[in-house]
């Protein structure tokens, strides 16, 4: 035979022998055999094992039944609505659990956030207490608003006058000749009105109207002569008309003022004019413009001694010409019209703001304490003319106001002194003599 190559017979591969392929085969079977059978076996002891605990769940409830008193189907219709109530539970507390995950999620995603609904709720309660508030602070805001638009749009009427000049006899003749449009200062309706007229800075001469009742239309038609008032003295002057209303029984109200600076006119030629009055509470009206005074009030019973400290005076009236004054307090004590002792304190010149600091005694027994008056009267001193009162203070008997609460509170504090401020009120015509 001839001879084969390696690689020839590397390629071929052996023939597989009968007896091995049966003893293969046969084992495979036998294996596959084994498997069937063990699933088989499984399967019924799985079965079995159902069957038991099936029986065994039946006797219990059976016995369970018999112990309760209910029948089979009663104990089951009790385990369902038990079971439906348990997972009733565990579904709300599942859902309670994610609500409050979401609610913290949404914090911290939030966070440093504001709740609308808290804000408002605040915003409303703090509304509703500082609504009162504001209305109240609107209120009173606007009143004083409209207190003085009103002020400033209520006319006091206006006064017809006439000033005629004599150069030859240096007299100043003035004509009052009516008044319309009054305000009505009296209870009816109506006002009672004259007129004061008076020169500026010296105010020592002064002229008076008739009263004319029940009207706020007047008519006066009288004239008043100022004499010695040289041309070049009367360009310094300020020529005054002031309309009072008269009251029996109470101070006279100013209803207003017509001021005519005499530099300002041609005296030359007569003149005859309307002029609106004007209101003179924007410095207080006539008292204020006067000044005020500060002095204190000691009373000792049992030696019957009455002490006057003057202390100061402030926001006094220009009398001289420099726009100052030379004042000094007249210190008066008063029985039935009678002076019984006067004193004064010294002269401060140049000045509307005085400071004293003077004391003076008087003996007033303690039975006639009540029966006296004490008037204080600031006075500015002239050198050459007569010296002019600018105003003064009555305490004491008939006093009221703050005057008799000032003389009150002395007798109801004996031994101590009580200070108090006080307006000049305008003084009397028997007050200019010194």
């Amino acid at each position: 035979m001839p001879a084969i190559n390696k690689r020839e017979a590397e390629k071929v591969p052996e023939e597989p022998q009968p007896e091995e392929v049966v003893e293969s085969t046969l084992k495979t079977f036998l294996s596959t055999e084994m498997e069937i059978k063990e699933a088989t076996e499984a399967e019924v002891v799985t079965e079995n094992a159902g069957k038991n605990f099936e029986t065994q769940m039946e006797n219990l409830g059976k016995e369970i039944a018999e112990e309760m008193g209910i029948p089979t189907w009663g104990l089951v219709a009790i385990l369902i609505a038990v079971s439906v109530v348990v997972l009733g539970i565990c579904f709300c507390c599942i859902r309670r659990c994610c609500r409050k995950r979401r609610s913290k999620d949404g914090k911290k995603g939030l966070k440093g956030a504001v709740d609308l609904k808290s804000v408002q709720l605040l915003g409303s309660t703090y509304k509703d207490k500082v609504q009162p508030d504001m209305e109240e602070l609107t209120d009173n805001a606007e009143e004083p608003d409209e207190a003085e638009s009103k002020q400033s749009e209520v006319k006091l009427g206006k006064l017809q006058y006439k000033l005629e000049y004599d150069f030859n006899t240096n007299s100043l003749a003035v004509t009052v000749i009516q008044a319309e449009e009054l305000p009505a200062l009296d209870m009816g309706g109506t006002s009672d009105p004259y007129v004061k007229v008076y020169l500026l800075p010296d105010k020592k001469k002064k002229f008076e109207t008739k009263v004319h009742r029940k009207t706020l239309s007047p008519v006066f038609n009288e004239t008043f002569t100022f004499k010695s008032v040289p041309y070049a003295d009367a360009m310094n002057k300020t020529l005054v008309f002031a309309i009072f209303d008269f009251d029996r029984f109470s101070k006279h109200d100013q209803i207003g003022e017509v001021k005519v600076p005499l530099c300002q006119v041609d005296l030359a030629q007569t003149i005859e004019e309307w002029r609106e009055l004007q209101s003179v509470e924007g410095e207080g009206g006539q008292d204020n413009k006067l000044g005020d005074i500060c002095f204190s009030l000691r009373y000792v019973p049992t030696a019957g001694k009455l002490t006057v400290v003057i202390l100061e005076a402030k926001n006094l009236k220009k009398m001289d010409v420099g726009g100052l004054s030379d004042p000094y307090v007249k210190i008066a004590l008063m029985q039935n019209g009678k002076r019984l002792k006067k004193k004064k304190t010294s002269i401060k010149k140049c000045t509307l703001n005085p400071y004293y600091n003077e004391s003076f005694t008087f003996e007033v027994p303690f039975e006639q304490i009540q029966k006296v008056q004490l008037v204080v009267t600031v006075v500015d001193y002239d050198r050459i003319g007569t010296s002019e009162p600018i105003g003064k203070v009555v305490l004491g008997y008939n006093a009221s106001g703050t005057e008799l609460r000032h003389w009150s509170d002395m007798l109801a504090s004996p031994r101590r002194p009580i200070a108090q401020w006080h307006t000049l009120k305008d003084p009397e015509d028997g007050d200019k003599k010194d």
